[in-house]
């Protein structure tokens, strides 16, 4: 499923327009973004947790020659589904 299909199905439950859907998630994701930035974890109940992650400089190899090189530091994002979540989908 991708962004439009989402903004779509969220329309046809919640029976508002499409463009007010739209709205909801753009601000949905901006207000995750935003506290993901500030290192706030994101909860959603039922759902799950998103959080930042550090990612240190490493060390690692090029996979077509095996030659060393260092990877540089990143901040990512996990994800950590709730129990909800894991028994909707088993």
């Amino acid at each position: 499923m991708n962004k439009k299909e989402l903004i779509k199905a969220l329309s046809e439950d919640c029976s508002l327009s499409q463009n007010n859907c739209s709205m909801v998630v753009e601000s949905l994701t901006k207000i995750i973004t935003g506290a993901l930035i500030q290192e706030d974890k994101v909860t959603l109940s039922g759902f799950g947790t998103f959080s930042a992650k550090y990612r240190p400089r490493r060390q690692g190899r090029n996979p077509q020659t095996g030659l060393p090189l260092l990877i540089s530091a990143s901040n990512g994002v996990t994800f950590k589904p709730l129990k909800a979540l894991k028994a909707a989908l088993n």
